[in-house]
This record gives C-alpha cells, sequence and structure tokens, in this order.
C-alpha cells in the first residue's frame, strides 16, 4: 500500500470508531477547559489509526492530538486527529471527521479528511490533485467579498481570542459578505473550501492536526492557506489560520488585519 492508501485505510479504521459511538451514551471529560472535550471515541479512533500505520511504517513519528509519541529520527511524520469536532459529536451534531497527513521533512505528503456520517472521503497528493469520493474538486471562483460565504471557528479560549474573533466577524458582516457559518470542525472547513462550498476561512489559533490534511487539500484544489501575514503556517505548532480560493485572500488579510 502506497502512503494515501494507509492514510485513507487509518481514516476509514477511525471513523468505524465515529459511527460506533455516535449518538450512544458514553462517558465525556474535560482537557484544558470545560470547553474543551475529549471521549472514548477520539482516544478509540486514535489508537485505530495510529496502529494500522505503525504496521506499514514502524518508524514513522506521529504528532497526534490525544497522545504523545516518542520521536524517533525518521523525517516522517503523521498527523493526526482522531476526531476533530468533537463538541459536535458529544452534543449528536453530524459535523466532524478524522483528519490524517503525512509531513516529509516539512512538506506534505498526503492529506486525507474523512466524515463518516456524511460518507464523503476528502484526499489529496502532493502535485496529484484533491478530490472528494474520487472525483477532482476545485475551490469555487467567487473574486469578491459581497459574494462570499465564509467560514471562521472559536477556539476554547473565551478570553481576549473570543473578542478578537468576535470583532473580525462585525468587520465582515459590515462588509456585507454572503454568509458567515461556524461549523465547528476546522478539518472539514477548511474541505467545504476546497471544493467551492465556502470562499474562505480563517481561526485565530489552529494546532497542526486541526489544519494540516485540509492545508494541502486545498492547495492542491487550487487554493491558498497562509497565517494572518500572508505566510507560509508551520506544520508542527498551533497557529493563525487562513485559507480561500485564492482570489479573495488579500480582501481577507486586509479585513482580518484591521482590528490591529
Amino acid at each position: 500500500m502506497n502512503y494515501l492508501n494507509v492514510a485513507i485505510a487509518a481514516a476509514q479504521r477511525a471513523g468505524a470508531v465515529h459511527k460506533k459511538y455516535f449518538r450512544k451514551i458514553f462517558a465525556v471529560k474535560t482537557k484544558s477547559t470545560s470547553f474543551d472535550l475529549v471521549t472514548i471515541a477520539d482516544k478509540e479512533a486514535e489508537k485505530e489509526a495510529v496502529s494500522l500505520i505503525k504496521k506499514h511504517y514502524p518508524s514513522h513519528n506521529f504528532i497526534c492530538e490525544e497522545n504523545l509519541y516518542p520521536r524517533n529520527a525518521c523525517e516522517y511524520t503523521w498527523i493526526i486527529d482522531p476526531l476533530d469536532g468533537t463538541n459536535n459529536f458529544v452534543c449528536g451534531i453530524a459535523i466532524f471527521c478524522v483528519s490524517i497527513a503525512l509531513m516529509y521533512k516539512n512538506k506534505l505528503l498526503v492529506g486525507v479528511v474523512y466524515d463518516v456520517i456524511n460518507q464523503e472521503l476528502f484526499y489529496a497528493e502532493s502535485g496529484k490533485g484533491a478530490f472528494l469520493n474520487g472525483k477532482r474538486i476545485y475551490v469555487n471562483k467567487v473574486d469578491d467579498l459581497k459574494h462570499a460565504m465564509l467560514i471562521t471557528g472559536f477556539y476554547y479560549n473565551r478570553d481576549k481570542e473570543m473578542v478578537k474573533t468576535l470583532n473580525t466577524i462585525k468587520r465582515f458582516m459590515f462588509k456585507h459578505i454572503l454568509g458567515l457559518r461556524r461549523l465547528g470542525s476546522a478539518a472539514l472547513d477548511l474541505c467545504f473550501v476546497a471544493c467551492g462550498r465556502a470562499a474562505g476561512f480563517w481561526e485565530f489559533e489552529l494546532s497542526p492536526w486541526d489544519f494540516a490534511a485540509g492545508k494541502l487539500i486545498i492547495e492542491e484544489s487550487g487554493g491558498i492557506v497562509t497565517d494572518n501575514r500572508g505566510a507560509k503556517p508551520p506544520l508542527t505548532s498551533k497557529h493563525f489560520i487562513v485559507a480561500s480560493n485564492g482570489k479573495i485572500h488579500e480582501r481577507m488579510l486586509r479585513v482580518i488585519n484591521e482590528g490591529k
């Protein structure tokens, strides 16, 4: 199996765990804050995905949301969010996914995002395009904020970062954008930009497992992913993420940075 096939198989394993527990009774715990939830599904999905990948590539490294894994000198790293959208999952809202990316040194090779409930499998390989359920996808052609559907996200911070997010939302709304959505799964938000359902997305703080796979999928569909300065975001730390179809990117950055 090649890297993409292994990533897809691992995502499907995780998706089976999602389906097993969705809308069932299970224990819910908190992590850093009372808003940051984790369930048995998160942990079991990560275990399934990592164990499958390790069978094929035992020397590879892992950056995952739920567990720390010992690192070695291998320059291949898998970046995994076993259940992106846990709060939705806990509340029975069918907007969540597994996100899996493979990085060699600092270059993304493969990205897979799987929404098992809606049976949507997004994937991309570097230089080979992006796909949804086997069909090539592209960003949309919206070139004006007034015709743009945008998506944003709120991190678990309820302090200054939330105020910044709300102020940025206000500025975009005063630009008379077509609409704004907050769906609760950054990985899927990025894929929705990739397949043209939205023209842009931003969030003040995302971890690598939230955006790595979606970043490659957007770029392979013709879009752009940067930080709020227009620079390339690092793949190993939390960062401000702005993604778009490319046509409205500079305008998005101007609105986002107006409040500084």
